[in-house]
């Protein structure tokens, strides 16, 4: 019987749908698109005050008024959503956080006035102790220090409906701590916010390319030489990202977060598909500042180099991006 499948080389030649633009455009697989863009933005005290982050060149704290400013410009470009983090004042810090659930908190009026004055823009809430303690932990602590979960799980629910009630779109447990997807979701469920949804950072790593945003928030002093292992997964393992996953979508999870993005490519795409759910990446603050670091010097063309690796996170099945470059993004693509 005569073999009719396709010979080797030179019957084959890959490259030949290489050759030109238009059939390179024809066969690619993935797009970045201004779509999959989510911009995060630091928020802090004040009128017209703007504070640029010492480790990550571009980006700043803004007050109020001036996040408004940004936000809108963000919009206008088809960004679709903010993710917020507010600066708190070390004045307002105490071991218990009571400030991450004041109505009339940073946090909480930052997201009245965005929803007030661009309610199509999506607006996301980190849900997290860490911005709020002296300690700098990402919840309550015991005599040792070690950060006890149920206490802190009752913690981020009333700061998690403190954001729904001010209008947040979707508010997003960044702290790790067993169970507290679950409480949120039947919280919210009581209060009447059935709409807001959860997007979980589910599988969190204690990983050391969190510096700039820490100096950004200011709790990288609190912290001191503490660290989070205790709480946020160890970058060694894959399979219990799998099972955290698992969990926060069995307590009421919206969407997921692998978080940072680019060193755990492999878990966006194991998430993605053994669930099949809204997977989302955080290109963090560490993968944002070496590649602006790279470029302020010359070494790296910027630009290319940007939409490259949102383009992986694409490919890996992100269905979208925390990214510091998001507005230059949604620019370029423009």
């Amino acid at each position: 019987m005569l073999d009719t499948r396709p010979g080797p080389f030179p019957s084959i030649r890959p490259r030949r749908m290489r050759k030109d633009d238009f059939s390179r455009r024809l066969m690619r697989e993935n797009r970045l698109t201004v779509d999959d863009l989510i911009y995060p933005l630091f928020v802090t005290e004040g009128t017209k005050v703007r504070e640029p982050v010492a480790s990550m060149p571009g980006v700043e704290r803004l007050s109020v008024d001036l996040l408004l400013e940004e936000a809108a410009a963000a919009l206008e470009l088809g960004i679709p959503a903010v993710a917020l983090f507010p600066v708190i004042a070390p004045d307002k810090k105490d071991q218990e956080a009571s400030e991450a659930w004041n109505p009339e908190g940073l946090a909480q009026r930052a997201v009245r006035v965005l929803k007030a004055r661009l309610p199509e823009l999506g607006v996301i809430t980190d849900v997290a102790l860490d911005p709020f303690t002296s300690h700098g932990q990402d919840g309550l602590i015991d005599d040792t220090g070690y950060v006890i979960n149920d206490q802190t799980v009752d913690a981020l629910v009333k700061q998690a409906l403190s954001h729904a009630a001010a209008g947040a779109d979707v508010v997003a447990p960044s702290d790790m701590m067993d169970g507290r997807i679950g409480a949120i979701r039947q919280a919210l469920e009581a209060e009447g916010f059935v709409n807001t949804r959860i997007l979980a950072y589910s599988a969190k790593y204690a990983s050391s390319f969190y510096g700039p945003f820490r100096d950004a928030v200011g709790s990288a002093a609190n912290l001191g030489g503490g660290n989070k292992y205790s709480y946020q997964m160890d970058p060694a393992n894959g399979d219990e990202a799998l099972r955290e996953v698992e969990l926060d979508l069995r307590e009421g999870a919206d969407m997921v977060m692998v978080k940072p993005g680019m060193p755990y490519l492999d878990i966006v795409r194991r998430v993605k598909e053994r669930f099949g759910v809204p997977t989302y990446a955080y290109q963090v603050s560490g993968e944002y500042a070496m590649l602006k670091a790279a470029a302020q010097n010359g070494w790296l063309d910027e630009r290319a180099v940007v939409l490259e690796s949102l383009l992986a996170f694409k490919r890996a099945g992100a269905d979208g991006i925390l990214s510091y470059f998001a507005k230059d993004v949604a620019t370029w693509l423009k």
